[in-house]
């Protein structure tokens, strides 16, 4: 059976949408789940809700009532061993849970796992891999998305490849195609960075040039490779311009009975594109690079967001996408590619 280390610890909201998260997950799916945490508020929710036997035989609490705050640094989560985060990471290391999920301090949950878990040998530099909306049905990935702020032309080439693999293999993208974010198309564009990495990539086959950042939504391509810090931004920008679309509208409507009507009449759409747009049906984002499946999700979780994240754990374990990245960077190693990315 499939066992995943859950921290229950750190999130904005507490342990009720993790716990709530758990219970959907539990719900629809077989699977044995640690969770890590203070186990009086944990128990506490869990008597609330009348579970069966059945259902609370695939839970086992580890208590603990140490957690990394979101103020913290994340170097602080080597050295107090007794934080949630601490001991869910430790478990995917001993070989006793098979993937970790997180909606806490997400810096520590990265230096916890490259540090206790390790990098898949041949990997620079881990990233983080998030989900985007596009206007086709393929969703996009952006990587980085905030690992690594400040990056070297070959650490934006190992997350190449690193997406490409996550596209073909958890996404089922038959021939993934790879962008790289610049200001413009052209070859010639982009800051020294890009241009050093637009050389470095042009002789991989998935490779589609420079894209832009309207790319991320039409569909043209399917991965998107940048640094964490600009990564970073466009994640934060698409959230904020999302949330914002949403609050015109409702505004909007309310200037008139007119409007108002027109707004009841799409409402069905707005639905199916508030539900497209949601963070929380991607879940989390997959830490690309280590040995095991390590999903970050965000500080804000719903149970929506945890019980999708659970799903992206189990998905990323049984399709063996740490098996997969290793497997390109095996073949990579000791190529004409590799000596110019080493």
């Amino acid at each position: 059976m499939l066992r995943i280390a859950l921290d229950a610890m750190g999130a904005d909201n507490g342990v009720t949408p993790v716990l709530d998260g758990l219970i959907s997950a539990l719900s629809a799916k077989d699977f044995k789940v640690f969770l890590i945490g203070d186990e009086n508020p944990i128990k506490a929710c869990l008597d609330s809700k009348n579970l069966d036997s059945k259902l609370l035989n695939n839970i086992e609490i580890i208590h603990t009532d140490d957690y990394i705050k979101m103020t913290e640094s994340a170097s602080n989560a080597t050295r107090r061993s007794e934080t949630s985060i601490f001991k869910a990471i430790e478990l995917v290391k001993d070989d006793l849970a098979d993937a970790c999920v997180s909606a806490g301090h997400s810096g520590a949950t990265m230096s916890l796992a490259t540090l206790k878990i390790g990098r898949i040998s041949g990997v620079l530099r881990p990233a983080i891999c998030t989900c985007m909306p596009t206007i086709t049905e393929n969703k996009s990935l952006i990587l980085d998305a905030g690992a690594n702020t400040d990056c070297k032309p070959e650490f934006l080439v190992h997350f190449a490849i690193m997406g490409y693999e996550y596209a073909k293999c958890v996404l089922g993208y038959e021939n993934p195609r790879v962008g790289l974010l610049s200001n413009g198309e052209e070859d010639s564009k982009g800051n020294e960075l890009t241009k050093q990495t637009f050389k470095m990539l042009k002789d991989f086959e998935f490779f589609k040039g420079n894209v832009e950042g309207s790319d991320i939504f039409n569909g043209s391509v399917d991965v998107i490779v940048c640094d964490g810090f600009m990564g970073n931004l466009v994640l934060k920008a698409s959230e904020g311009v999302a949330s914002s679309i949403g609050r015109i509208l409702k505004d909007e409507a309310k200037k008139s009975f007119k409007r108002m009507f027109g707004f009841f009449l799409i409402k069905p759409a707005l639905r199916a594109l508030k539900m497209k747009m949601d963070y929380a049906e991607y879940g989390g984002a997959p830490l690309l690079g280590i040995k095991k499946p390590v999903i970050i999700s965000h500080g804000k979780s719903n149970a929506r967001a945890i019980e999708c994240a659970l799903y992206q754990a189990m998905r990323a374990y049984e399709t063996k996408i740490c098996d997969r990245i290793t497997e390109a960077f095996m073949a990579l190693e000791g190529s004409s590619l590799d000596s110019n990315v080493g």
